[in-house]
């Protein structure tokens, strides 16, 4: 792969004119080549990797059917080794939609969300001044190398060492150093004839507020050069070696030449080793991307000390489509990654996203690289989270979602960040995943979590009797539990039956059916199959069954007499029988299920003392059991007959239709929510 790509990618000095120093630059940053020139090709799936920007297709620009039309994404150049075509974004967009220079920076510029700005007629006095501003800085990058070698610097060189800083490494990132003197830096410039303005202008030097001489900027500081992705020194980042220095590490102020929101420490070395394969690694701090790149990761870059900013994200994502964010294993270092989500969720486009590796609490990829070695880093990279886990983390760690209305109101904080995604598709995606994790979270979970029930009301101390059951009467009560049980199989399955044929309402009464024990392991996996999958719709969920328990599972539940009879499988769809029929019967379970936990209970407490709330726990639970078993067994006044002659309570009738007339059964859910 290959070809002559050293061609002058400058526009016409009349077109580069009219527009501000630094706007192309921008410009080619922000616009993805591949999908520039994806509209106009079919790409080689067999020739091209998408993960390294190396994209084939047959040359738009003359008639073939062999895939010599190369595209190198991270560069931003296109080479045709048929016809020899070659340019960058604009070129392309002026050659195919036959426009000229200006109308092709317009159209990427749209399409970048970047506004085409005013008209400058002192841009090419700007560039030129731009250009000197940068050998200025050049001048200072081997200033203070040379600063680094003299007697002054030998607390530096003796904190590099100690840092596992050699020579040579000293030398690849061309570290130096900037003495405490007010004015070594600017001596040394005018004595080279360099004009006030352009070292002011380079933010090397700041005018003295007394009217002296200006001093310089960085005094007493290790110093690292800051590129820019062409390679261009355009600002300095300074560690003060005074511990008792305010600012710990100090970078350069805005200039012509630096935007600290539009740059990335090593970006341009990055870019070259992301294009060879390695995964793109976003730092906090210089050391770290030192440390990363000397161990193997070459392709790490850091923010300069800021919160990642909307630019920097898009240059990341011009590099590589998933970098993976190394943030400091502590508090600030997880606020961050937090902040970070909220940035990155607008912005996500398919096969575009992020992932986080975080540090062990208290260290960076320093620290770990030095005390576990690269295999550690490499396992932590491999084990990045994706940034829908991270969201997922963020709104749940350390809260308990023990009610209706917490868990309502977590689903309302996921549901607002997930509608920031603009692209639909991932839109969806993400919400699925946030189902996976909720159904996690929540799934019901036979035991209850041992919570203590409430026994009712003691008697004061003092007036427990010894009381001890007779064998008979133990086994009488257990007995009768144990038909209770056969009782509730038979219900839990009318209950799914019905939730199955009829998925839509489901949602209604979700808390009931994550509080519904199930009492066998068919029974358990079925409910959790009904909780997951229901929004999707009856086809879907009976799919996700038949590929979960095998398709019998569901034949055999709905072929059982004692289902088969039920209103709403004779009535399959119907909406407010399946709502109607499941109301009933998890008020009977749960009023079963209430006895049956006093009967357990009464058994273990008559094995000692006891005293008389055990008569009285006894008593309300089985009277509360047979208030839900007594349906139309009382005064024919109070009940209606159904279509099918069965008697129904007209009171609970009347609550399943209101709960009826809350769903919004054309888009799934509550007509309110």
């Amino acid at each position: 792969m290959g070809g002559p790509l050293d061609f002058d990618l400058r526009a016409p000095i009349y077109n580069v004119m009219s527009l501000p120093p630094g706007f192309l630059d921008e410009l080619r940053t922000r616009s993805s080549l591949s999908q520039v020139v994806g509209r106009k090709v079919m790409w080689d799936q067999r020739k091209s990797n998408q993960g390294k920007g190396d994209m084939w297709a047959p040359c738009p620009f003359h008639q073939e059917k062999s895939a010599s039309f190369h595209v190198d994404d991270r560069k931003g150049f296109y080479y045709c080794f048929g016809c020899h075509a070659k340019g960058d974004a604009i070129s392309f967009v002026r050659e195919t939609e036959n426009v000229s220079f200006m109308e092709a920076v317009e159209i990427l510029a749209r399409e970048a969300g970047m506004p085409i700005p005013e008209r400058d007629p002192r841009a090419q006095e700007k560039a030129e001044k731009r250009t000197e501003l940068v050998d200025v800085m050049e001048l200072a990058v081997k200033w203070f190398r040379l600063q680094l070698r003299t007697g002054a610097a030998a607390p530096a060189r003796d904190y590099l060492a100690r840092r596992g800083l050699k020579d040579d490494t000293l030398e690849r990132w061309e570290i130096g150093f900037a003495p405490d003197n007010w004015q070594g830096l600017w001596d040394a410039l005018k004595g080279k004839d360099i004009p006030d303005d352009l070292i002011l202008g380079a933010g090397l030097a700041k005018p003295s507020t007394r009217g002296g001489k200006p001093y310089d900027t960085f005094r007493g500081r290790i110093m690292y050069p800051i590129r820019d992705a062409r390679g261009r020194a355009i600002a300095f980042g300074g560690r003060a070696m005074d511990p008792d220095d305010k600012a710990k590490y100090l970078n350069s102020p805005e200039t012509e030449l630096f935007d600290k929101g539009r740059s990335l420490y090593n970006v341009k070395n990055a870019r070259v080793a992301a294009g060879k394969g390695l995964p793109l690694l976003v730092a906090e701090g210089y050391m770290d991307v030192i440390a990363l790149s000397e161990a193997g990761f070459g392709a790490a870059v850091a923010p300069l000390g800021t919160a990642i900013t909307e630019n920097q994200l898009a240059m990341l994502w011009r590099v590589s489509d998933e970098p993976v964010i190394m943030l400091d294993g502590d508090t600030a270092g997880q606020r961050a990654a937090l902040r970070l989500i909220d940035l990155a969720l607008p912005l996500l486009e398919a096969g575009r996203s992020l992932r986080f590796a975080m540090m062990p609490e208290g260290q960076d990829p320093d620290d770990l690289l030095k005390s576990a070695g690269a295999g550690a880093v490499q396992t932590l990279i491999d084990a990045a989270e994706p940034m829908v886990r991270l969201l997922w983390q963020r709104e749940t760690e350390g809260k308990v979602f023990d009610s209706p209305e917490r868990k309502a109101a977590l689903d309302k904080s996921l549901r607002e960040k997930i509608t920031l995604i603009k692209d639909p598709g991932i839109r969806s995606h993400y919400g699925q995943e946030i189902k996976d994790l909720r159904w996690q979270l929540f799934r019901a979970r036979p035991g209850g979590g041992g919570q203590q029930r409430n026994r009712g009301p003691r008697l004061p101390w003092g007036s427990k009797v010894p009381l001890g059951p007779s064998a008979g009467a133990k086994s009488s009560m257990l007995a009768t539990a144990a038909d209770a049980r056969a009782t509730d199989h038979l219900r839990e399955g009318v209950i799914l039956a019905a939730c199955i044929t009829c998925p839509e309402v489901v949602e209604a009464f979700e808390s009931g059916l994550e509080a519904m024990p199930c009492l066998d392991a068919d029974h358990g996996r079925l409910r959790d199959l009904v909780l997951r999958y229901a929004p999707d719709g009856v086809d879907a969920l009976r799919a996700r069954i038949d590929d979960a328990l095998g398709p019998k599972t569901l034949e055999n539940l709905l072929a059982q007499r004692h289902v088969a009879i039920a209103p709403c499988i004779r009535k399959p769809g119907n909406a407010e029988t399946a709502m109607m029929t499941i109301a009933e019967e998890l008020a009977k379970l749960k009023a079963a299920h209430g006895l049956a936990e006093e009967v357990t209970d009464a058994v273990d407490d008559l094995s000692g003392e006891a005293d008389e709330g055990v008569t009285w726990r006894l008593a309300e639970a089985a009277r509360a059991a047979d208030q839900a078993q007594r349906v139309g067994q009382e005064d024919k006044a109070e009940y209606i007959i159904a279509d099918n002659g069965a008697r129904l309570d007209r009171e609970e009738v009347a609550k399943s239709r209101s709960i009826f007339d809350q769903i919004d059964f054309s888009k799934g859910g509550r007509k309110d929510g």
